[in-house]
């Protein structure tokens, strides 16, 4: 009987042995970040070969990368309170209500619902197509690259400055937006480039990255038309837009 005890004893103390054992193990296991799947709604990435259309960015210290960064200090040097201003504006918002300066203050989220939700899975459709190639090429920010710039809008400290994804959502939407009110197609792509350039006036991109991001978006935008699913969204943002704003003659 006392053998038993023992052993059971022994077989309690190994037991509780272990369970401190997994106890520390899982105190000391570092947290496992879930990793974020994006999922496009209108487009296709395995037929888009974007690397084809798009070269390698400048490489670090080319003749065409420092004329990349001098253009920078340029802009910093020469940008005003109401350019920062608006540039700041165009970092926070990324929707197709950024063309209301072509369309007018009638053109809003809070009025257009069915143009809303369109505008929202285009913007999400973005990052699913660059974020394949802002890992490929790792591109550092200028910032990253020349410490004399001194971007004013948000920063980060990943290398995915190439291509930008602000400028390709941009471009994404006015496309959009141009077919449903091709008549303002002139203001809404003038509207587009503005958006652009202001990520320079951020300081946050060179000429190449947005360059490249138009690219793609006229690639991406021309598979997204194939889509049933985005005619259909498309047809039914065209018709609320165009009647909010009385342009159904």
């Amino acid at each position: 009987m006392k053998h038993s005890g023992f052993a059971g004893g022994t077989a309690i103390a190994v037991c509780l042995a272990c369970a401190w054992l997994h106890a520390q193990d899982a105190k000391e296991a570092p947290a496992v970040t879930p990793v974020k799947v994006r999922v496009a709604s209108f487009i296709e990435v395995d037929r888009l070969s974007l690397a084809t259309v798009i070269a390698p960015p400048p490489a670090a210290g080319s003749s065409a990368a420092k004329a990349e960064l001098e253009d920078l200090h340029r802009i910093q040097d020469s940008r005003t309170a109401q350019q920062v201003k608006a540039a700041q504006a165009d970092d926070a918002e990324e929707d197709i209500f950024i063309y209301r300066t072509a369309l007018g203050s009638g053109f809003n989220a809070q009025a257009l619902a069915a143009t809303a939700a369109p505008s929202k899975q285009v913007h999400g459709d973005e990052p699913v197509a660059s974020d394949v190639l802002k890992e490929m090429y790792q591109r550092p920010r200028p910032y990253q690259v020349d410490t004399t710039l001194h971007p004013v809008c948000k920063l980060t400290t990943k290398h995915n400055s190439y291509p930008s994804g602000h400028t390709l959502s941009g471009y994404l939407l006015a496309l959009t937006l141009v077919e449903m009110v091709p008549e303002k197609r002139a203001e809404i792509l003038e509207r587009a480039d503005d958006y652009a350039h202001n990520r320079l006036v951020c300081g946050v991109h060179t000429a190449s990255d947005l360059e490249a991001s138009r690219r793609i978006a006229y690639l991406m935008f021309g598979t997204m038309l194939e889509n049933p699913r985005f005619q259909q969204e498309l047809a039914a943002a065209r018709a609320e837009t165009r009647q909010a704003l009385q342009m159904n003659r």
